[in-house]
This record gives C-alpha cells, sequence and structure tokens, in this order.
C-alpha cells in the first residue's frame, strides 16, 4: 500500500470514529509500526490529526458537543412523572442480577430507588454512577471513554471496551424519543454507544413519558420488536399504545400519585 493510500485510510478511520490505534491500523494496512507512526507524524505536522498514546485523535474530537440534552435540563422536565416511572422499573430489579443503565435522566432517578439494592450495574452515566457508589452496595462497572459533562455520559470510541465482557439480564434505557420506526435519538454517538451496551443485554426495558411519543430525532437505535417493555405513564397516545402491544411489547402504566406515596 502506497504512503499516500494508508494516509487516507487513516484519515476515513479518523472521520468515522473520531480516535485510531496504531494496532489496528497495522491489522488493516500490513504496515508496520514504525512506518505508522511516521504516517501519523507527517498527517499531525500538516494538521490533520493529532497524535495521542498508541494512536491518533481527530483535531476536532476534544471539540465534539453532543446534540442530547443537558443532565440538568432533563432532570427537571416533567420529573414527576419521570420519578414515577423510575419507582416502576425499580420493582423490577432483584437483588443478584446483572442489570445496565443507560445516562439519562429517568435512569437517574431510577438509581436512586436501588439504595437498597445489592446488584451489578453496569452504566454509561457519570451521575448514575456516583449515585450507587455513594448511596448503595450494588456492584458499578463503567466503560473506558471521555466524560461528556453537560450529558453526564461516558462515550468510548473503540468497539472492545469493558462492557464486552458484562452480560445482564436487563437494560433500562430512556431516550430521546419513540416511534412507529423504533427507540429514536437525537446523536450519533449516544446512538452508538446505546447500541453497544444493548449488545450485552436479554431484555430492553424503554423508560420513557408520554411526551417522548413523537416524531423528533433522526437516529434509530433499534426496532420495537427488539423493546421488550415499555414503562410509561397514562398520557401514552392509544395509537401508539396498540402499536407497540401489536408489536409484542408490554406496556406498563406508571402512576405519578402512588410513586409519591410509596416515596414518602
Amino acid at each position: 500500500m502506497l504512503e499516500r493510500e494508508r494516509q487516507q485510510l487513516i484519515l476515513n478511520r479518523l472521520k468515522e470514529r473520531g480516535i485510531v490505534r496504531v494496532t489496528d491500523l497495522v491489522a488493516v494496512t500490513g504496515a508496520s509500526v514504525a512506518t505508522l507512526r511516521r504516517d501519523l507524524a507527517k498527517l499531525e505536522d500538516t494538521g490533520q490529526l493529532r497524535r495521542v498514546h498508541g494512536g491518533a485523535e481527530s483535531v476536532a474530537s476534544g471539540q465534539t458537543e453532543l446534540t442530547a440534552p443537558t443532565f440538568g435540563a432533563s432532570q427537571t422536565t416533567n420529573a414527576d412523572l419521570k420519578q414515577a416511572i423510575a419507582a416502576r422499573a425499580a420493582l423490577l430489579c432483584e437483588d443478584g442480577a446483572s442489570i445496565i443503565l443507560n445516562a439519562g435522566s429517568t435512569t437517574w432517578f431510577m438509581a436512586q430507588r436501588l439504595r437498597s439494592h445489592r446488584m451489578q450495574v453496569l452504566t454509561n452515566s457519570f451521575p448514575i454512577a456516583q449515585e450507587l457508589v455513594a448511596h448503595s452496595a450494588n456492584r458499578v462497572v463503567v466503560p473506558g471513554g471521555e466524560v461528556y459533562r453537560e450529558a453526564g455520559i461516558i462515550l468510548s470510541p473503540f468497539d472492545e471496551d469493558a462492557i464486552q465482557h458484562f452480560a445482564a439480564s436487563m437494560m433500562f434505557m430512556s431516550c430521546y424519543a419513540m416511534t412507529p420506526m423504533g427507540v429514536i435519538e437525537s446523536d450519533p454517538l449516544v446512538a452508538r454507544a446505546e447500541a453497544k451496551l444493548l449488545s450485552r443485554a436479554e431484555k430492553l426495558i424503554i423508560l420513557l413519558d408520554s411526551t417522548k411519543f413523537e416524531a423528533r430525532g433522526n437516529m434509530v437505535v433499534c426496532p420495537l420488536s427488539r423493546v421488550h417493555t415499555v414503562i410509561t405513564d397514562p398520557g401514552i397516545p392509544r395509537a401508539m399504545r396498540e402499536q407497540l402491544r401489536s408489536q409484542g411489547v408490554e406496556v406498563l402504566i406508571a402512576d405519578p400519585a402512588e410513586a409519591k406515596l410509596s416515596a414518602a
């Protein structure tokens, strides 16, 4: 492979993933580590990438902003509904289980309901990990990666990380929206991260308030057929409820009034 072909391949991989490892490039190009390091050095000199330990990252990767809502804003939006949904979801958990909680405000409220449990919990949410470590006896596993502060999410650019060795009976997931197309996110990085987590779970349980049953976002994480259960509030549109049931999805309705009484 010619030098210019190797360097174009490197730039293409960076465009797709944001970061590349020298060891991965060796497998793809057949070139030696020394040759690839020289390629990276030349590309860095021309401002096309930034070298890091073991590889390189896109010059724009350090400035990537997620289009997902900030964690603080999500916490205060429809908080009563989210807390009721979280309380209903926590009832499905049993000590000794292995579960996944994705990053989100509803799943964070759920984590607060798990303080008396003893489970193995994989989460890509920094606030959820903090909550469980500080206030519970649950074992907590987090993937390697960068913390996106505003969204409170840990994202890894690598296909292989700690989550590849985790097996969960259930994944509890909040999302940007749900439509007949499936589970929707607004950001491709978030969608990719959730798809990776989903690959480690047997059952997918979606937690979302009824305002999210509308067409928005543009990244389909998975179709409705992959969803086992949806936990929502009484405001779910009738058409969507029937659509879910026609797909074999169990729909559980959380009552905000009951959740307040149980929390008292």
